[in-house]
């Protein structure tokens, strides 16, 4: 059997393809956060919106509360706690007024999305994450993990207080936006 060049180039094409694509799929796979190992989740800009949310204070930002199929079952059922498999992702954006539209009114009254700040991602797993209540944090700017493990590990920290508020909260502060 006689290959001909052009089969050659091709098989080697889609042999330096396939290599090119598993290596790409196995560096997406390293950038996981510290402490939990908790990673971006792939199509995450593609899931539905849980709510929205505005911090004041020293971070200013604005932020969209997205969350995969098992989140939002459970959040549009009321189901606490959450079952393993849902995942939350809060992107953050700098609260700036709208440049734009405080050309055209008297007084800033708008305020956008302005750069991007980061991405907090909460994974539940119970057995996984039970040392922290059954919940695993990350957070990524620029779509690489934060390396600060004090950071990470404050995620916990802070959403253990809900446990002596509001029974059933799951260690989760956003409601479901109806």
């Amino acid at each position: 059997m006689t290959l001909r060049p052009g089969a050659c180039c091709l098989a080697l094409a889609a042999a330096v393809l396939g290599l090119s694509t598993m290596v790409a799929a196995q560096d997406r796979q390293t950038e996981a956060a510290p402490v939990y190992g908790v990673r971006l989740p792939e199509g995450y800009r593609d899931w539905k919106l849980i709510s929205v949310a505005h911090e004041a204070g020293k971070n200013n930002d604005i932020r969209a509360i997205l969350g995969n199929e098992i989140a939002l079952r459970a959040y549009r059922a009321g189901t606490r706690p959450f079952p393993d498999g849902a995942v939350i992702v809060r992107l953050a954006w700098r609260f700036e007024s709208s440049p734009r539209n405080d050309a055209v009114f008297p007084a800033p009254q708008s305020f956008v999305a302005g750069a991007a700040t980061n991405v907090q991602v909460s994974v539940k797993d119970a057995r996984r994450y039970a040392a922290s209540g059954g919940w695993g944090y990350g957070q990524f700017e620029d779509g690489k993990p934060d390396p600060d493990e004090a950071l990470t590990r404050s995620c916990a920290a802070c959403h253990a207080r809900l446990d002596g508020g509001e029974p059933g909260a799951d260690r989760v502060f956003t409601d479901y936006a109806r």
